[in-house]
């Protein structure tokens, strides 16, 4: 019989309606007893550490999670946490870099519907991460809409319907169907062991999308705020104005570490294409190619908590370290 452990932090999943809207009320205990008739050959423990909407999920939630984890890993199988959907993936992607090597699977799960609600996807959710957890597979992946994604491709696609995540630019790590739960062979698994728990965060991060017509000075004034580290969400396959990259240069002489990336969800980019890509390349920026933005934001906050140096810095966020950079052999999505 496998162990679990379910975290609650919260979310729509353990929501009630309340007299200014749906909100958080429903505590662990509430939803084991809910979807009790999955633990069949689970023995599954629960504890909250939050009970928050996930748009209240901050950086030091992220480390305080991590850290319980970490403190609470090598006692069980795998570890579920219950959260909201709004921020999952950002909370997946964090916890991939705060916990690299784990050595058991830990996946964060959801709903787009109260667990209350009798059509909710919660139930199947749960059912999902609770055998994900049970898979033997270390990591950190979400899990929703009977697809489980590995944390740092995860990014919510869509607001009302079930199928809310996409494994982006990456297959799935695994996907449930009438076999049960089938492992992807070709994607890339953390196999584990000597986990180092690293979850400081720095919040002195910005994520800025270009749009035609910004100005230029905007990063003087990102400057003056005391933020440390931008990821710049440029045009198409890779490209910025002329005015706005000068800018970026200036930011970047003088200590600024500065990430770009496409706005585009899919394929990636290739700033090497134009020479409006070109010549951002040339101010020593950071590309972060068919990285999601979910995944370039929290890495650039996890070196920058990590390392001062900014060459490590531009190391550590050009290597692969968990999937979130290069491309694997396809797999059916379907």
């Amino acid at each position: 019989m496998k162990k679990i452990l379910m975290i609650g932090t919260g979310g729509t999943l353990a929501s009630s309606h309340g007299d200014n809207g749906m909100s958080p009320q429903m505590n662990g205990g509430d939803i084991l007893q809910k979807i009790s008739g999955l633990m069949e050959g689970f023995s599954v423990d629960q504890e909250d550490l939050f009970r928050l909407d996930s748009s209240n999920m901050e950086p030091e939630e992220w480390e305080a999670l991590a850290a319980r984890i970490y403190e609470c890993r090598l006692n069980y199988d795998g570890i579920v946490v219950i959260h909201g959907t709004d921020t999952l993936a950002y909370t997946a992607s964090a916890l991939s870099f705060a916990l690299q090597r784990i050595e058991i699977p830990v996946v964060v799960t959801g709903s787009q519907v109260s667990i209350e609600n009798p059509i909710a996807d919660a139930t199947e959710n749960c059912r999902a991460a609770l055998h994900m957890a049970a898979s033997g597979c270390p990591g950190v992946y979400a899990a929703f809409n009977r697809k489980i994604i590995m944390g740092t491709r995860a990014s919510k696609v869509r607001t009302r319907s079930f199928d809310a995540f996409e494994s982006i630019n990456y297959p799935y790590a695994a996907r449930i169907d009438s076999s049960g739960l089938v492992l992807n062979p070709f994607v890339h698994v953390n196999r584990g062991g000597n986990c180092l728990l690293a979850n400081r965060f720095c919040r002195d991060v910005f994520l800025l999308k270009i749009y035609p017509g910004i100005s230029p000075d905007i990063f003087r004034r990102l400057e003056e705020m005391g933020i440390r580290g931008v990821y710049l969400e440029g045009f198409g396959i890779g490209g910025l104005p002329f005015g706005l990259t000068k800018a970026v240069g200036e930011a970047v002489k003088r200590g600024m570490i500065v990430a770009v990336g496409s706005q585009c969800l899919y394929e990636g980019s290739d700033f090497s294409l134009y020479e409006v890509g070109r010549q951002v390349l040339d101010c020593g920026v950071i590309e972060t190619g068919n990285m999601t933005s979910e995944a370039a934001v929290t890495k650039l906050m996890w070196a920058l908590g990590q390392y001062d140096n900014p060459a490590r810095i531009h190391s550590v966020m050009k290597t692969n370290l968990l999937g979130e950079l290069g491309s694997v052999m396809d797999w059916n999505h379907n």
